[in-house]
């Protein structure tokens, strides 16, 4: 039987690039820029592990004296050892790991950087430097080992305050069965650089549990690698202060601290559930609008190379950050050479102290490796492509991720472009319109409480959006009178934090050659006498250019103007209408800054300062943030403001776009359980501004032509050149989601 669907899409047999485009071995352009394999993180291992000068023992080990194997990713080459691959034919530069190794059993301890090479089978590896100073010890991530201690001291902390915790919740810590408490850990990890002091906020052990804090939260000092030697230096109950656990506890039982009871709750209707409640006026028993493609995909995937209605590109998934692509062409010529996530930031306020000092800087967090699977016909259409990541990041072996990365082709349900040529008597001359078909790639952070959703959509015009989409638990702190001045009540006893979300991406632009300039157009009004009517004046727009030649002039500031159009273009090469080659740069957000210029935390967010600059692409400046950024803004290993420092010139020349966006969020009583994606979703286009000679678009087949048949409304003449029917459509396949993730 046929069946009947309000989205739709007519597919055809072939997938890739148009006709005309020139067909490279997809291996051969992917491959340079594939995430090492399972069995290349192993070879990696296994040769530093060989190696008894290293003195490197399991992630797992007990101790935190100990040196370990952190990190394991793909090296990226040098972009001219790249291009010479990609556009002359050339060798293919050394495939090499960047390995990151904590040094913790020796006299002073350290964080090393290595490059492991060439792969598969390794024979060398050196000590990779950095532009800045190194790495300080207490910026590393928390490991999982360090976790465990964390807990298990918290259960030391927790029997302290057994009776205070059961009286105020109902729930406890240490001694627990079904009503347990569990904790958020907040970053930074102190108050300047070298410290690891960390604010800890305990929570109910609910299902949704970001957003039951009870009111009990604790400084913890872990620097030492012995956690004998850590302690509590101070707490906060209540709205209270006290100078360590004994001091709350002594006081507590004397009746000098103001208690509190906390309402219970019915575990079967939680308000942070996703489970359903209230009225629908939704019909439940008939499913919802499906995405198809009767006829298989119009896209090519192979390996972590794509191609779709003239473009292509590589993709690859860093640990660190996320999303990466490279080699980004349309009808083969070469549009970016790489567009990438960078750094994702959520800077909060509130009156408690966890509240106040929570400034997430989520590359600190391994963002890249928090892409757990996706489920299909939900996180993407039943009809995507799904595909497997492997990550080496606080363990002893790869971690194989299911389904963590989809692509997909999807009608937006909007047309590409329509017009309705009416002949103004009741009828018309003719229809004519483009269904807006755009492939889609996707993968997800999962950074604890909130979920990212990434993609990058390609549309059939030579247009690239870059989207993030919020979603996920707010981050709440207990409610205090002080607090609405920091968000929103959205519980009885529950605050929900204000903060700004900034996203930094970074678009290393190749137009029509390595050799760019950058203009900004704007608007001027111009006054002049009318030729016509020489007794009245004229007043219009006319547009304004101002070449921007050094990084700068190139650098906008939030709080200051930014212009309407940025335009990136090639001075050397030119449509077929004399117009120079070019893209632009639009912007869907409406970020802010974080902190005051030089603040503290602020000088590790540099980049943060701009929602635009460019700089000249070197291939010592390849990232805007680190790893270490997290745990020591103060002193950051990467600092962004060092690159647009020297001021240099950017006319003609290789040119790197840093793009922030982001969004300020006052959490309301609609972000229980969850915050919603409808009006949390931020990005920028990439879209072409006379790189080409016409609508590039004009080449697809999804186009319909409507003509009134010999002036005569009632038979018409139908031009189309995709099939009109398109046959069986669902697949009876029933949803299916593991969720797992392990060591492979």
């Amino acid at each position: 039987m046929w069946c009947h669907f309000l989205i739709f899409l007519a597919a055809v047999s072939t997938a890739g690039a148009t006709s005309h485009q020139k067909r490279e071995p997809a291996g051969q352009r992917g491959s340079i820029f594939a995430d090492l394999t399972a069995d290349e993180m192993h070879a990696v291992r296994d040769f530093l592990m060989s190696k008894p000068q290293l003195r490197l023992s399991s992630s797992r080990k007990e101790t935190l004296k100990k040196n370990s194997i952190f990190l394991i990713e793909l090296h990226v080459p040098k972009k001219g050892d790249a291009l010479k691959t990609l556009d002359k034919g050339r060798a293919k530069p050394k495939r090499e790991a960047r390995v990151v190794v904590t040094f913790g059993d020796q006299l002073r301890p350290n964080i090393t950087e290595y490059i492991v090479g060439p792969l598969p089978k390794p024979t060398y590896y050196k000590r990779k430097t950095f532009k800045g100073k190194p790495p300080k010890f207490e910026s590393r991530p928390i490991s999982q080992m360090e976790y465990r201690h964390i807990t298990n001291k918290l259960q030391e902390i927790t029997k302290k305050v057994y009776r205070i915790l059961v009286e105020t919740t109902g729930f406890s810590f240490h001694n627990c069965t079904d009503r347990c408490l569990t904790y958020s850990d907040i970053a930074p990890r102190g108050l300047e650089s070298g410290e690891r002091r960390t604010w800890i906020m305990l929570q109910k052990f609910v299902e949704g549990y970001f957003i039951h804090p009870i009111g009990f939260e604790f400084l913890l000092n872990h620097k030492s690698l012995d956690p004998a030697e850590w302690e509590v230096e101070k707490v906060w109950y209540n709205d209270q202060y006290f100078d360590n656990v004994e001091e709350l506890v002594e006081k507590y039982e004397n009746g000098e601290v103001t208690k509190i009871k906390l309402l219970d709750h019915d575990d079967d209707d939680l308000y942070s559930t996703y489970i359903p409640r209230g009225e629908s006026s939704t019909r439940a028993n008939v499913q919802g609008p499906k995405l198809v493609q009767p006829q298989g995909p119009r896209y090519r995937v192979e390996r972590n190379f794509v191609e779709y209605a003239g473009w292509s590109f590589a993709f690859r998934v860093r640990s660190s950050a996320g999303l990466q692509l490279f080699d980004l062409r349309f009808n083969g010529e070469r549009v970016a050479y790489e567009i990438s996530l960078q750094e994702a930031v959520a800077f909060y306020s509130g009156s408690t102290p966890a509240a106040m000092q929570t400034k997430y800087i989520d590359a600190g967090w391994g963002m890249g490796t928090e892409d757990f699977e996706l489920a299909s016909g939900i996180d993407c259409p039943e009809i995507a492509t799904f595909l497997d990541l492997y990550h080496y990041y606080d363990t002893d072996r790869p971690v194989l991720y299911k389904n963590a990365l989809c692509i997909f082709e999807m009608t937006t349900g909007v047309p590409l472009r329509r017009h309705f040529n009416s002949n103004f008597k009741g009828g018309y001359n003719f229809y004519g319109g483009l269904e807006n078909n755009v492939l889609v790639i996707r993968t997800t952070s999962t950074v604890y409480n909130y979920d990212y959703i990434w993609d990058f959509l390609f549309y059939q015009n030579g247009v690239m959006e870059a989207k993030v989409s919020a979603t996920g638990y707010i981050h709440a702190t207990f409610f205090t009178p002080d607090g609405l001045n920091h968000g929103a009540k959205v519980y009885s006893y529950v605050l929900g934090n204000l903060h700004t979300h900034l996203v930094n991406y970074k678009v290393d632009l190749d137009i029509a050659g390595r050799d760019n300039s950058f203009e900004t157009i704007e608007l001027k009004y111009e006054n002049f006498t009318n030729p016509w009517s020489p007794r009245h004046s004229i007043v219009q727009s006319r547009l304004h250019r101002t070449q921007r030649r050094t990084e700068r002039e190139a650098a906008f500031p939030f709080g200051k103007h930014l212009p309407r159009y940025l335009h990136f273009y090639n001075p050397t090469k030119k449509n077929r209408w004399g117009h120079h080659k070019g893209y632009r740069i639009q912007f869907n957000s409406h970020a802010y800054s974080v902190l005051p210029q030089g603040w503290k935390e602020e000088v590790g967010i540099t980049w943060s300062r701009y929602p635009l600059a460019v700089t000249c692409q070197k291939d010592s400046e390849m990232t805007s943030s680190s790893i270490y950024t997290q745990n020591d803004p103060w002193e950051p290993v990467v600092s962004f403001e060092d690159y647009i420092r020297d001021n240099e010139n950017i006319d003609k020349t290789d040119l790197v776009a840093w793009v922030t966006v982001g969004f300020l969020h006052i959490p309301h009583s609609e972000d229980i359980p969850n915050t919603s994606t409808p009006g949390n979703s931020v990005g920028f286009f990439l879209r072409p501004f006379n790189f080409f000679d016409e609508d590039p678009s004009v080449v697809s087949r999804d186009t319909v032509i409507v003509r009134p048949h010999k002036n005569s409304f009632s038979k018409v003449d139908t031009d189309r050149w995709t099939p009109e029917l398109a046959g069986y459509c669902m697949s009876n396949k029933p949803f299916h989601y593991n969720g797992t993730y392990w060591e492979v």
